[in-house]
């Protein structure tokens, strides 16, 4: 059987090496089994005929049962086309074709009765069927088939190579009608038994050709549950090893340093949400198991404070920290404000970005080498083999998103012994919310705000409106406010219809003019030294205006701007477009956030624009975007997107299932978690051949 099923896929009959080549580029499929797994996305009922004399052109497909009576070509040049008389005892229809001419009428012979699927229209007053699907009635009830008709994704590529939703179809039929064997089964009978599931070898048939919806649904039922338990299972899985195999370093003081800072350089009283994440943070680092814990909090909660105090434990117990953020911006926030909260405490604490000076990186690497450095903030640079760590104790990940999944992975090994780990996000993106529906991480979540802060009023204005939006403008910078203006791109592009942050300088420029206004401007494209002058000149309120791209999404903190307009929002994802708000409403107020768009919006920029004038709860526009956007692959390292090895679950809209999966995984996890049980054994088994040949990232969060 598994021989059979790693066939190469040019030996099934109706593919071949050409057809194989582009079944390899086109779909990923390589083998029988690839085919196989490859499921519909939507079935077609085809249990019903329709008469001619019945068809109308609203109706959607239809089947008809009928003769060809001849073929003649009408139209001139690009118009030009293959019509045929088709017939049946209650009437007549044209059928077209405007490409595959000479295999139509080579194929399909006048006077045979063909089956004809397709969606009726009507041209001259006459019913038509263009590009129907058509098959000799004959040869429809030799071939595997099922009153559901498997409908699969094609591309315009195989479409053009005649590889179309039936062409797939016949060769699934091919492939099934050639398996004489039983698929052996991947769960455990009690498993199956329990959860009422119908037997895996039943179910990759029936998901291809279901006789009734029924029959579907419990095919389906059974595959989704049964690729998200193994998925559930082996997350489980590395967190249970994790938890065995790494011993945590024990930080078991609080010390001077922690008491210190709380009891004089606190800002502000923590919120009861804040002493909660603490205390669970608390919990996880005298544990003496590795901390692996995902910090969730809306922008402006608080959470750059709780990461601080876990470092001073770090700290106090003789440990090295360190934070790595995305920006350099965000980067030198961190260090800011850090820096500023620790005035008057003997810690040391640098700086490292790209930009970094030769003798500085030197200075960073000797302290850190002989531990009278505590703590290093940076972006990426941290990751370089030349920073070499002598005692890394705790490690924070920023906006943990921005990074690829290796990056994370390189500053994880950055220690002899696993360093504990806590990752921030302001708002959970998709792979992150995926992760947490999984259990792989324990999670900690702020929802609430410091005392003092009003929320931001979101506003939607279509270009039309802009002079409108440039009075609001003047009058908040009357009062002395200051305002952010967001663009997607830097320069105009050929290809993509939005505003580009140079015409938008040109025009705030001549609608804000000096001296009466001055306007600043911050793009990646700018060297360092441009880019801090620009900041600087805007955060000490020299600059009215600051024109910038999405580089200012993370990290930029100046309580006096209180407008944040978003040029062609329709253009952002809602992770980016909560980030971009969350720059606004630092002081004490009121703020505001301006999405500009064109009055053409597709589906879902109109539900993401939506979703962002009705709520500032970031974990609810998390939740909207999962299910927009995809989770990302969960162990892999795409960041976005429905993942590849996902064949038929889809994790935005199987939340429930999720759930369900996930505690009867937990169950099995905490009863026999080597699946030495003989009942088991089939579990190990089948989860070495599905991960075996990835390399997991659970580990690293």
């Amino acid at each position: 059987m598994p021989d059979f099923l790693d066939t190469n896929i040019t030996y099934l009959h109706g593919v071949g090496p050409k057809r194989a080549e582009l079944l390899n580029k086109e779909l990923n499929v390589y083998t029988f089994g690839d085919l196989l797994w490859y499921f519909p996305y939507k079935y077609i009922d085809r249990t019903r005929f329709f008469k001619i004399s019945e068809l109308d052109p609203d109706l959607p497909f239809v089947q008809v049962r009928g003769v060809i009576k001849g073929y003649y070509t009408e139209g001139h040049g690009a118009g030009k086309r293959l019509v045929a008389d088709f017939q049946d005892d209650t009437g007549s229809i044209k059928l077209v074709w405007f490409k595959g001419v000479k295999w139509i009428t080579q194929s399909f012979n006048p006077g045979v009765e063909f089956i004809v699927f397709g969606k009726p229209g009507v041209f001259n007053g006459m019913i038509n069927i263009i590009h129907p699907e058509i098959e000799a009635s004959n040869k429809a009830a030799e071939r595997v088939s099922s009153a559901l008709q498997a409908q699969y994704n094609t591309s315009e590529n195989l479409k053009n190579h005649f590889l179309t939703s039936k062409a797939l179809d016949k060769l699934m039929g091919n492939l099934i009608g050639q398996m004489n064997f039983r698929l052996p089964e991947t769960l455990p009978g009690y498993l199956i038994s329990k959860y009422h599931l119908m037997d895996f070898d039943e179910a990759m048939r029936k998901i291809h050709f279901p006789s009734n919806n029924a029959e579907l649904e419990k095919a389906r039922y059974r595959l989704k549950f049964e690729e998200l338990f193994f998925i559930q299972l082996n997350l489980l899985r590395f967190k249970n090893n994790r938890s065995r195999k790494f011993r945590g370093f024990v930080f078991s003081n609080v010390g001077d340093n922690f008491n210190n800072f709380y009891f004089h350089n606190l800002p502000f009283t923590l919120t009861e949400a804040q002493k909660k994440v603490m205390k669970e943070i608390r919990k996880d680092l005298g544990s003496g198991k590795q901390m692996n814990r995902l910090l969730q909090g809306d922008v402006g909660s608080g959470k750059t404070l709780v990461a601080l105090m876990s470092m001073l434990i770090a700290i106090d117990n003789g440990y090295q920290a360190c934070i790595m953020a995305p920006t350099e911006i965000l980067a030198n926030q961190h260090f800011q404000t850090i820096t500023k909260l620790l005035n008057g405490i003997n810690i040391k604490v640098r700086l490292l970005t790209g930009s970094s000076v030769r003798s500085s990186r030197k200075e960073i690497s000797e302290s850190l080498q002989d531990k009278s450095l505590d703590i290093l903030i940076g972006t990426h640079a941290l990751i370089e083999d030349s920073v070499q760590f002598s005692r890394l104790g705790l490690v924070i990940i920023d906006e943990q998103h921005r990074f690829g999944v290796e990056q994370r992975a390189k500053l994880w090994q950055k220690s002899l012994n696993p360093p504990h780990i806590l990752v921030m996000t302001a708002t959970p993106i998709p792979r992150t919310l995926a992760m947490t529906l999984y259990g792989d991480l324990d999670v900690s979540v702020i929802d609430e705000l410091p005392p003092g802060r009003i929320p931001v009023k979101t506003m939607h204005f279509f270009d039309s409106e802009r002079n409108k939006v440039f009075g609001f403008l003047r009058s908040r910078i009357s009062e002395g406010r200051q305002v952010f203006v967001v663009y997607p791109l830097i320069k105009e592009s050929e290809k993509m219809d939005y505003k580009d942050l140079e015409d938008g300088w040109d025009t705030i420029s001549r609608a804000f003019p000096a001296p009466e206004y001055c306007v600043s401007v911050v793009h990646g494209k700018m060297t360092s030294a441009l880019k801090e002058e620009s900041m600087r000149l805007f955060r000490e309120g020299q600059a009215h205006i600051l024109v910038a791209t999405t580089v200012i999404e993370v990290g930029v903190d100046i309580p006096n701007a209180t407008v944040m307009v978003i040029e062609s929002a329709e253009r952002f994802g809602l992770s980016q477009l909560h980030q971009l708000r969350g720059r606004v409403g630092r002081g004490a107020d009121q703020s505001y956030c301006i999405l500009m768009s064109s009055a053409k919006l597709s589906k879902e920029a109109a539900m993401r624009i939506e979703v962002m004038l009705r709520t500032n709860d970031g974990f609810e526009i998390a939740e909207t975007d999962l299910q927009l956007r995809g989770p990302g692959d969960i162990e892999g390292t795409m960041q976005s997107g429905i993942p590849f090895d996902l064949k038929i679950a889809n994790l935005g809209k199987d939340g429930q299932l999720i759930e369900y999966v996930r505690n009867i995984a937990e169950e099995i996890i905490s009863k026999d978690p080597l699946f030495e049980e003989n009942s088991n054994h089939i579990l190990a088994d089948e989860l070495r051949r599905l991960f075996s040949k990835q390399q997991s990232w659970s580990n690293i969060s």
